[in-house]
C-alpha cells in the first residue's frame, strides 16, 4: 500500500497547496490512502467545516486534528457529522468525533487512522497516550483486522515522540509526529518494522515564524511582551510529509522516506523524476 501524510497544514498558504498539489500527487504517485493533519488550516488556528471539506475534496481520505482541534467552534458539530475526522484519543471523554477509526481504502484494504496528544511541555495535561494507544492498537492488530495502521503524534517532545515510535513499533504501519511544524531528518524503519517520522513539518510557508508572520513572534521574543495577534504567513508554502510503502500481509513498512515539495525547502520525495517535476521553480 503506498500511503501519504502530510504534516500541519498552516493556513490559507497551506490549503493552497494541498489543493493545488495533492490531486497530482494520488495520481502520479500511485497512491492509496492519504491522511493530512488540519488542525493550525483555519487562520492557524483549529479547523472549520469548510476547511475540512477543502482538505477531503483535494484527495485526503482522513484529517487529523490536535491540540487545537475545538478552536474553531464549528468543529464541535463538525467532528460527529464526518467520520474521516479524528480527533485525539486521549482528548476529553465527552469530546465530540472519535480518535480512531477503521477505513478503506480505494482496494478495499483496512486502514486504521488514530491520533494522541503528548503530555511534555503541553498547556493541559491530557491522559496518558500509551495505555490509550495500548487499548487501540489491542483491538486492530496489525495485518488482521487492520492491513495498515497509522499514528498521528501530536506532541511537543521529540523524546516523546520517539517513544510513542518505539511502543507501537511492530503494531503499526507509520508513526509520524506532528504539532512542532519543523520537518525532522530521520526518517527510518524501526527494528520490527514500523516506518517514522520524529515531525512531518508543515504544508505553510517557511519564510516564517513556524508559519506565522516574522515580525510579531519576534517582537514577543525580544521584548516578552505582545502587541498583535500572530498572522499565517502568506507565501507560497511547502508541501512537507512523510511517505511510506507497507507489505499487504504484514501491514508493516517496505519504504519510508521524507516528503518535501515547493516552496523554500529542498525537494525531497519518493521518486527522483517526480521530485525534479514538483520541486523549486
Amino acid at each position: 500500500m503506498k500511503i501519504l501524510f502530510l504534516g500541519d497544514v498552516m493556513g490559507r498558504a497551506g490549503r493552497a497547496a494541498v489543493a493545488e498539489r495533492l490531486p497530482k500527487l494520488r495520481t502520479e504517485w500511485g497512491l492509496d490512502f492519504v491522511v493530512v493533519n488540519g488542525e493550525n488550516a483555519s487562520n492557524g488556528m483549529g479547523l472549520t467545516g469548510d476547511h475540512a471539506k477543502l482538505l477531503l475534496d483535494a484527495g485526503a481520505d482522513v484529517v487529523t486534528l490536535g491540540d487545537h482541534a475545538f478552536d474553531q467552534k464549528d468543529m464541535l458539530r463538525f467532528a460527529d457529522s464526518e467520520p474521516r475526522i479524528i480527533r485525539p484519543l486521549n482528548y476529553a471523554k465527552d469530546a465530540p468525533g472519535r480518535g480512531a477509526r477503521l477505513f478503506e481504502d480505494r482496494r478495499g484494504r483496512k486502514v486504521l487512522v488514530t491520533q494522541v496528544l503528548g503530555q511534555v511541555f503541553m498547556k493541559r495535561a491530557f491522559d496518558d497516550p500509551f495505555s490509550a494507544m495500548d487499548q487501540v492498537l489491542r483491538a486492530h492488530p496489525l495485518g488482521g483486522l487492520a492491513q495498515a495502521v497509522l499514528v498521528d503524534v501530536h506532541c511537543e517532545a521529540t523524546s516523546e515522540k520517539m517513544a510513542m515510535g518505539h511502543w507501537c513499533d511492530g503494531r503499526a504501519s507509520m508513526v509520524v509526529g506532528t504539532h512542532t511544524h519543523v520537518p525532522t531528518g530521520d526518517a527510518q524503519i524501526l527494528e520490527k518494522g514500523t516506518a517514522y517520522l520524529t515531525d512531518a513539518g508543515m504544508c505553510g510557508d517557511y519564510n516564517s515564524v513556524i508559519g506565522m508572520e516574522k515580525a510579531e513572534p519576534m517582537r514577543r521574543f525580544i521584548t516578552g511582551m505582545a502587541r498583535d495577534r500572530f498572522t499565517p504567513a502568506a507565501g507560497e508554502a511547502t508541501l512537507s510529509g512523510f511517505y511510506i510503502e507497507t507489505d499487504d500481509r504484514s501491514g508493516l513498512a517496505k519504504l519510508a522516506h521524507h516528503v518535501r515539495i515547493g516552496g523554500r525547502l529542498q525537494t525531497s520525495g519518493p521518486h527522483l523524476a517526480l521530485g525534479k517535476e514538483h520541486g523549486n521553480a
